[in-house]
C-alpha cells in the first residue's frame, strides 16, 4: 500500500536549512517531478481514509493546490485556497504561519460560520501552518469535518491534536535522521 509514495520518499534529497532538515519531495515541493501515478495513488488513499462529507475542500498555498485540485476532480467536491496574498476583502482573515524555517502571513477568504470544511495539506512538520489554519477556522465557527496530511513528521501530531481538539490523519509518518528521511511504520 502506498508503494509509489514510499519509494518516492526514500529517493528524496534532504537539505539543511540551519538547524532544520527538510526533505524535498514532489508532493511537498513540486520537485524533482510530480508523476501522475503518484498523485493518483495519494488521492485514492485520501478518499479511502478521509471523511469527505463536507461543503468544500480547503488547502493552503502552495503545495496543497495540486492535492485539492486532484481530490476535487475525483470526488466532484469544490475547493478553496488559503493564499499568501492579501486581497483586502471585507471578511478576510489573516493567519500567522510559523514553520521550522520561516514566518509569514496567509489569508483566508469566503469561509463562513457553519461551513463544513475538509482540510488537506502536504506536510505536518512543526505544526505552525496547521495550527494557524485550524485556529482561524475555529474562530469563524466553521466545522472542520476532517484533516488529512500527506506526510507527518513524528513528534508533533499528538500535542497539536490535544491543543486544538481536532484529529489529524496522515498517509505516511516520516522521521528525519540527519540528512536522511525514514518511514515510520
Amino acid at each position: 500500500m502506498l508503494e509509489k509514495l514510499k519509494r518516492s520518499v526514500k529517493e528524496s534529497p534532504v537539505v539543511d536549512m540551519g538547524d532544520y532538515h527538510y526533505f524535498i519531495h514532489p508532493l511537498s515541493d513540486g520537485l524533482p517531478l510530480v508523476e501522475p501515478e503518484l498523485l493518483d495513488e495519494v488521492v485514492d488513499k485520501v478518499i479511502e481514509i478521509g471523511d469527505l462529507d463536507c461543503d468544500y475542500i480547503l488547502t493552503a498555498q502552495s503545495m496543497g493546490f495540486p492535492l485539492a485540485a486532484a481530490l476535487s476532480m475525483k470526488t466532484g467536491i469544490p475547493y478553496k485556497f488559503i493564499r499568501k496574498r492579501e486581497y483586502g476583502l471585507d471578511e478576510e482573515v489573516s493567519i500567522q504561519q510559523v514553520t521550522g524555517y520561516s514566518e509569514s502571513e496567509m489569508y483566508l477568504n469566503f469561509v463562513e460560520e457553519g461551513d463544513r470544511v475538509f482540510l488537506i495539506d502536504d506536510v505536518l512538520s512543526t505544526g505552525g501552518t496547521l495550527k494557524g489554519i485550524i485556529t482561524a477556522l475555529q474562530e469563524i465557527d466553521a466545522e472542520i469535518v476532517d484533516v488529512v496530511m500527506i506526510f507527518e513528521k513524528v513528534g508533533v501530531k499528538e500535542e497539536l491534536e490535544e491543543e486544538l481538539g481536532v484529529e489529524i490523519k496522515s498517509l505516511l509518518k516520516v522521521e528525519m535522521d540527519g540528512p536522511e528521511v525514514n518511514i515510520v511504520e
